[in-house]
């Protein structure tokens, strides 16, 4: 065996196979907890990969772990995991497929064979088999019995015929989603989204369809409308893009009302232990690169609108492209530089919260009064209506 499992070993890592297990030179074996079960043909890389008491990897089938960080009781099944975070009680089934950008934050649950990618999931969201859920956000529900749920055979189509994936989806929000009681959102299974979209909480998507338009309202049974068939002319030229700018604004909002939540509400509780430590700061790490990749994307439409041949284009939409390509610097950089507001409502809410009573994070939130969730979503509120002025 090489030094780092014999390190791991040592730690009190249990490894019931060492032959049949590879653990990269750059692993800190201070950043392994005791008790931590590696299975056979588990591949651990990357100098900040953690794992904290109770973790579980590979049961199901090999599992490798590159550069992620695991809370207490985490179990990856079996899969590839890189770059993404994973906090207390979260876990994948085998098969998985989950990459840079991904958060599943406390009891998020997916089953086998899934794929994620610049994927946040609040707390408590559950997912069957056979899913492709990338560049999306979701929230929604109270606990594990009263929980957002994504059917099996479930996509997020997050890739358009013009080239571009200006296409996050919102299910749910941040601002009430991380106070924990809102409504639960059903998407049903062998279905899909067309992003980019916004879902209201208490949307139950009816199974086998894909939607393809915000649903606005909370608590509506939603089956969407079949296409017309047939053949029609199509041209990847760019029509208006105000829902798209606008709805990529939004996402980016949301991500930094995140950001800001983590720094000002999590990080006290997290930075108690060196698991969470290093959640949280692997959990800034991928939201700083959602963040990027967001406005990456949305800057790549507005270039190639910015090049595009307008001569075919009426006179209101060819105002409104050349109106979009001159006001995208100060945009771009409002978004890039989008922090946390200082604001009444931000005051009254981390009072209530240094007040509450001492508790694990869930717990916590579960016992703030209605009028400091209040408050707290209205300071978050505020960050997402400061990424969205001007689109």
């Amino acid at each position: 065996m090489n030094a780092a499992v014999k390190a791991l070993l040592e730690r009190g890592v249990v490894i019931p196979a060492p032959e049949a297990v590879e653990v990269g030179e750059e692993v800190r074996a201070d950043r392994i907890a005791p008790g931590v079960v590696l299975h056979a043909g588990c591949k651990v890389y990357g100098a900040v990969t953690s794992m904290g008491p109770g973790c579980v990897l590979g049961e199901e089938t090999p599992a490798t772990v590159d550069d992620c960080q695991l809370g207490e009781k985490v179990r990856l099944k079996g899969g590839y995991f890189a770059g993404a975070v994973f906090l207390d009680g979260a876990a994948m089934g085998s098969g998985a497929h989950v990459r840079s950008g991904t958060l599943l934050e406390e009891g998020a649950e997916m089953a086998h064979t899934v794929g994620l990618k610049q994927t946040v999931f609040l707390p408590f969201v559950v997912g069957g088999s056979l899913i492709n859920f990338c560049d999306a956000l979701m929230a929604g529900g109270t606990d594990r019995k009263n929980h957002s749920e994504i059917g099996s055979s479930f996509i997020h189509f997050n890739y358009t015929p013009r080239g571009d994936k200006a296409t996050a989806s919102l299910v749910g929000d941040v601002p009430r989603g991380v106070m924990l009681d809102q409504p639960p959102v059903f998407l049903g299974g062998q279905g899909g989204m067309a992003g980019p979209v916004r879902v209201e909480y208490g949307t139950v998507l009816v199974a086998g369809n894909v939607l393809r338009r915000d649903v606005t309202e909370p608590g509506l049974l939603v089956v969407p409308k079949p296409l017309p068939g047939g053949e029609i002319p199509y041209s990847r030229t760019y029509r208006s893009v105000a829902r798209t700018m606008e709805h990529g604004a939004v996402y980016v909002g949301n991500i930094a009302a995140l950001q800001a939540w983590y720094a000002a509400v999590r990080a006290p509780l997290m930075d108690r232990t060196p698991w969470g430590a290093a959640c949280r700061e692997g959990a800034m790490r991928q939201l700083a690169a959602v963040r990027k990749e967001r406005i990456k994307r949305l800057d790549a439409v507005v270039q190639a609108i910015a090049g595009e041949d307008r001569s075919g284009l009426d006179a209101e939409l060819a105002a409104a492209h050349a109106e979009l390509v001159a006001d995208w610097p100060a945009a771009k950089a409002r978004l890039t530089s989008l922090g946390d507001v200082e604001c009444d409502e931000r005051t009254a809410f981390l009072a209530a919260w240094k007040a509450a009573p001492e508790a694990a994070y869930l717990d916590r939130v579960h016992g703030l009064s209605a009028e400091a969730k209040r408050a707290g979503t209205a300071w978050l509120r505020r960050i997402v209506a400061a990424a969205a002025e001007g689109f």
